[in-house]
């Protein structure tokens, strides 16, 4: 299928499908949350790319670990654990109550109960996880599709990601915003985040933005942009970032939500999407560093390095 590496995701099309899917990948990312050791900037909660979608990863549970994946190929929930116990919930249309009352039945069936915080993260809802039968779309077709786009989107950010020598995020899913990103460091002190975040608390926050950054990722969209897109922003957002001339065209700053954004639909009718995205995240990058005075001599990779490894 032409294209089917980028695929449509018109957001109304899919929007129940998405808000329910968001409250699934919370109650997983929970899991991860209260089984893992703490990481710096919190990045010991986040689901990582697969071949098929979404994984926590191993998980420590006492000698022994456990592992909860989404396929969203076969369109099921696996856990598993080292004890080789394994357990499978297939996604289709249910509740978010339902959902989280299947996910713990299957933790407490392989010996391996977890107790997490019921209520979303960085969403205006305040309903608990075990309460919410509001949400119960399934659309597999667009869940799919959405896999697909991060399955791509991801690639490209690890290229992106390996030009530079500074320290640099895994590519991975923020459950609480629903966004899939990658983070380059300058190495500075931050000033501290004002916070704000809709149920979030303020150190943690604090705590992702200690250090100056310039991030860039996906998000499928939402009410402040009802349509995908890719994104890029810095913090502390340095004096004239906002107008700096990025690439391609149709990228522009958005004042209200203080980043760079490019629409995916601009990259996916592209002559060439990766090298559309690649141009938005090489760009978008150099405003915030040079802008910000960032050493990039020495944060990346030499042109050089690149073509010696074969990875330009």
């Amino acid at each position: 299928m032409p294209n089917s590496a980028w695929p449509a995701l018109p957001y109304e099309a899919w929007k129940d499908t998405y808000e329910t899917l968001h409250m699934w990948t919370q109650i997983v990312g929970k899991i991860r949350l209260a089984r893992m050791p703490w990481l710096n900037h919190t990045w010991q909660v986040t689901l990582y790319p697969t071949t098929v979608g979404l994984t926590t990863g191993r998980m420590p549970y006492g000698e022994a670990a456990l592992e909860i994946a989404f396929d969203f190929v076969a369109h099921e929930l696996n856990i598993q654990t080292s004890r080789g116990d394994r357990g499978t919930i297939q996604l289709v249309p249910m509740t978010v109550a339902r959902f989280y009352v299947a996910v713990m039945e299957a933790l407490n069936s392989i010996r391996m109960p977890v107790t997490i915080y019921r209520k979303p993260a960085e969403v205006e809802s305040r309903l608990p996880f075990d309460q919410d039968d509001v949400h119960r779309s399934y659309d597999a077709e667009y869940v799919n599709r959405c896999w697909r786009v991060m399955a791509s989107a991801a690639e490209m950010l690890s290229r992106f990601r390996s030009h530079f020598y500074g320290k640099t995020s895994p590519v991975h899913f923020f459950w609480g915003s629903f966004d899939l990103a990658v983070t380059r460091f300058s190495g500075r002190v931050a000033p501290p985040h004002p916070g704000g975040v809709p149920n979030l608390p303020d150190r943690v926050t604090r705590d992702a933005y200690s250090h100056e950054v310039s991030s860039a990722g996906f998000w499928p969209g939402g009410a402040a942009a009802p349509y995908p897109l890719f994104y890029s922003y810095a913090y502390p957002e340095p004096p004239g970032f906002g107008d700096a001339t990025v690439r391609p065209v149709a990228a522009r700053y958005d004042r209200t939500l203080h980043e760079f954004i490019l629409p995916y639909e601009d990259v996916r009718q592209a002559d060439d999407p990766p090298q559309t995205l690649r141009a938005f995240l090489d760009s978008t990058y150099a405003a915030a560093a040079d802008r910000g005075g960032w050493d990039r001599q020495s944060l990346e990779v030499p042109a050089g390095t690149l073509r010696a490894m074969g990875a330009l």
